[in-house]
């Protein structure tokens, strides 16, 4: 099997956190349409598990583990060995199928149009959520005077 995308490819990563963010719905809609072109799939592995949450202590500099989440994985490989991975958190394991259907025709085809303009829209999405969330934090910062 290959590997997703080349070794060091800057936007692999990227592409992944955004897939992983993006509205449940509109991510298993696509998947479906491209399902619908894709040949026979393999599906590696499909399962939900804890993962360990790694945090730093940044008075001590040292890393230690703030607890444990549920996720949900999903592994898929195509005949040409071109392989799809998705990761969500939560017990939601079509999206996390759904992740690595994008994932895979990215790996096997490129980033074609239609999964480019989804990409982009829920990036946009993302970080209006994300602004939003910074101005709520701000609203609550307080402003005290030290003697």
């Amino acid at each position: 099997m290959t590997d997703t995308f080349p070794p060091g490819d800057t936007d692999h990563p990227a592409t992944l956190d955004i897939l992983a963010r993006a509205r449940p719905e509109r991510l298993k809609q696509h998947a479906e349409i491209l399902l619908e072109e894709m040949g026979d799939i393999t599906v590696i592995a499909n399962r939900t598990g804890l993962v360990m949450v790694p945090m730093r202590d940044t008075v001590q500099n040292v890393d230690f583990h703030l607890g444990e989440v549920l996720v949900s994985e999903a592994h898929i490989a195509d005949e040409a060995g071109n392989v799809g991975y998705g990761m969500v958190t939560g017990r939601d394991l079509e999206r996390a199928m759904a992740m690595a259907v994008i994932d895979l025709r990215i790996a096997a085809f490129g980033q074609e149009a239609a999964t480019a303009t989804l990409l982009a829209e829920e990036k946009a999405h993302l970080a209006a959520l994300d602004e939003e969330r910074m101005r709520q934090v701000e609203a609550t910062r307080v402003e005290m005077e030290t003697f």
